[in-house]
């Protein structure tokens, strides 16, 4: 059932492919917003990193789950 969903095609990738690069991509953004606000440049508030961290962890740990899911056969 999960194997199902993770290997699901969306615009010919699988969906756990997708889930990857979107979780890479908010994982770069929160390394920018970090390095950015500690190199005087304060366009972005503090906060939005703190955020995005909880959001790309959040995104990294059930991007894995289901990845180790998919491949477990559950």
């Amino acid at each position: 059932m999960i194997g199902q969903l993770a290997f699901s095609q969306i615009l010919g990738l699988p969906a756990v492919a997708w889930g990857g690069m979107f979780t890479f991509l908010c994982f770069l953004f929160t390394a920018y917003i970090g390095y950015k606000n500690t190199h005087g440049n304060m366009t972005i508030p503090p906060k939005w990193h703190f955020l995005m961290a909880y959001i790309s962890l959040a995104l990294g740990l059930f991007h894995g789950l289901l990845g180790m899911l998919a491949f477990l056969g559950y």
